[in-house]
């Protein structure tokens, strides 16, 4: 199975912070491996500090659910049930974290942002987790 590398994570973050760029707004942003160990981090001059922690914690579930959070979270309203049902208190239903996949499809990773509206992070996300995709055909 291939795996999210140091220089993958970096390009997920990259192509990130050019969204935001072109969006004029700061943002955190982590990687984390399938496991959801973070792998690499940004924050962006002027991002907001809770945003370090949510940002890794978007990354994690997404990784550790293999859903983005955005549908976590659609669960969790549906279901009328908490995120402390699940026995990790890493996990968040936020929206803003993406899974990583291998080009078989496979959970090799995550992408969490924060910074921005819900609904925003998770456009950049899914951005950033879709052009991992493209890139490794």
């Amino acid at each position: 199975m291939m795996k999210l590398d140091r220089t993958a994570a970096h390009d997920v973050l990259e192509n990130v912070v050019v969204q935001a760029n072109t969006l004029g707004r700061p943002v955190c942003v982590a990687v984390t491996d399938e496991r959801g160990a973070l792998v690499a981090f940004t924050r962006m001059d002027g991002a907001p500090f809770r945003s370090i922690k949510l940002s890794e914690a978007k990354a994690y579930s997404a990784a550790r659910l293999g859903v983005s959070t955005a549908a976590f979270h659609e669960r969790l309203a549906r279901d009328a049930m908490p995120a402390s049902y699940f026995a990790d208190p890493m996990l968040t239903g936020l929206p803003g974290g993406a899974v990583i996949r291998s080009e078989t499809g496979a959970t090799i990773g995550g992408v969490g942002i924060s910074g921005l509206a819900p609904a925003e992070d998770q456009q950049l996300a899914d951005n950033a987790a879709a052009a991992h995709m493209t890139r490794q055909d």
